[in-house]
């Protein structure tokens, strides 16, 4: 079993439509492999996907490899990803099956409180990041370099509690279809509208916002 290291934190009818793609993506990753699947949710919103079958080995690795894992021990010295829980003035605080917490010293992302640095780049609240553990913990060098090119492009709006499809649907409902070059998948629930260039994120943030029931941060390059 993988437990992915992504949520599914909505309820009703958008949870069975998370779930659905999520099974759809699984399936992707993993239908060419002589594997059989099934995918849960565990107490905790955390996706856990059983698989069974020759190549099952093989189908761990590559889910593992897309979505990061939620494992029963973290070692110190070795990336792992967990989901953005909370902030405050002395960090964040990612829910890695268990509670880290990065201190706003570790975070490497230049100045102001954690809560400016989350808001600068566009972090959501459930967004899976990369850490790595450690006496303090520390956000990933990869992931800091991820986060710092999201300020060089040409701006995005970063959502959560909606599917990619939910995302682009609503982007198009609200007529900016041209407005955007993607919408990048993050997470599970989580996704980044990418601007065209000459779109600007908060115009773009304000004009979908009553369209959707999430959090959206924009990214200004």
């Amino acid at each position: 079993m993988v437990v992915l290291a992504t949520k599914c934190y909505v309820d009703g009818e958008a949870r069975e439509r998370a779930l659905d793609g999520l099974t759809a993506m699984v399936g992707d990753d993993v239908g060419d492999l002589d594997v059989e699947y099934d995918v849960g949710v565990r107490e905790d919103d955390f996706p856990a996907v059983t698989v069974e079958g020759a190549d099952a080995v093989v189908a761990r690795n590559l889910l593992r490899e897309r979505w990061g894992e939620i494992t029963p021990h973290l070692e110190p010295g070795e990336t792992a990803v967990g989901t953005l829980e909370s902030w405050d003035d002395d960090g964040v605080v990612l829910d890695a099956g268990r509670e880290v917490r990065v201190p706003a010293d570790e975070l490497g992302l230049g100045r102001g409180s954690p809560t400016q640095v989350r808001k600068r780049f566009g972090l959501v609240q459930h967004l899976p990041l990369r850490f790595v553990p450690g006496d303090p913990p520390r956000l990933a060098e990869e992931e800091q370099d991820r986060l710092y090119g999201w300020t060089r492009g040409t701006g995005r709006v970063n959502v959560n509690s909606a599917t990619r499809a939910e995302i682009r649907a609503t982007v198009n409902r609200a007529g900016h279809a041209d407005d955007i070059l993607t919408v990048e998948r993050l997470g599970l629930l989580e996704g980044s509208i990418v601007c065209a260039e000459g779109t600007d994120p908060p115009g773009l943030l304000a004009s979908i916002g009553g369209y959707l029931r999430s959090e959206l941060l924009a990214v200004v390059s």
